[in-house]
């Protein structure tokens, strides 16, 4: 029962507990690693198996996996196994800021053809005219 508890006051009470079982299926305990741009909080607990001991709980609902920052991506797959808070990466005047994925919104980007098409597609005659 005492895990329970410990898992209710890591999620920040149990209002925020029951939206993240609501939106993850599962509350875990853990300790806080750090914090993005964007208010996403990164934990970890090594007493899970490998695999699943590194999550993030997202600062919106309608999180979508392309939000996470690239540098925070690659701990939490394991790419590295210092955070960006340990090692924090180099910043260079070329990069933009992370931006997510934008398919399926009216912010998509929709490539256009500029060259004629090859093809000329068939247009139906018309119907005859009705006399009366």
């Amino acid at each position: 029962m005492a895990f329970v508890w410990r898992a209710i006051r890591s999620a920040g009470g149990i209002r925020n507990a029951f939206w993240i079982l609501l939106r993850m299926r599962e509350v875990k305990v853990g300790t806080l690693i750090g914090t993005d741009k964007a208010g996403n909080k990164y934990y970890e607990n090594k007493q899970f198996f490998f695999g699943r001991h590194r999550w993030v709980y997202p600062a919106k609902r309608d999180f979508e996996g392309s939000e996470v920052p690239p540098e925070w991506h690659g701990w939490l797959h394991y790419i590295t196994d210092k955070s960006p808070v340990e090692d924090p990466p180099v910043e260079r005047k070329f990069m933009l800021d992370h931006q997510p994925n934008l398919s399926g919104t009216s912010k998509e980007y929709v490539p256009y053809s500029t060259t004629m098409p090859k093809v000329e597609s068939w247009m139906p005659p018309p119907p005859p005219s009705v006399k009366s």
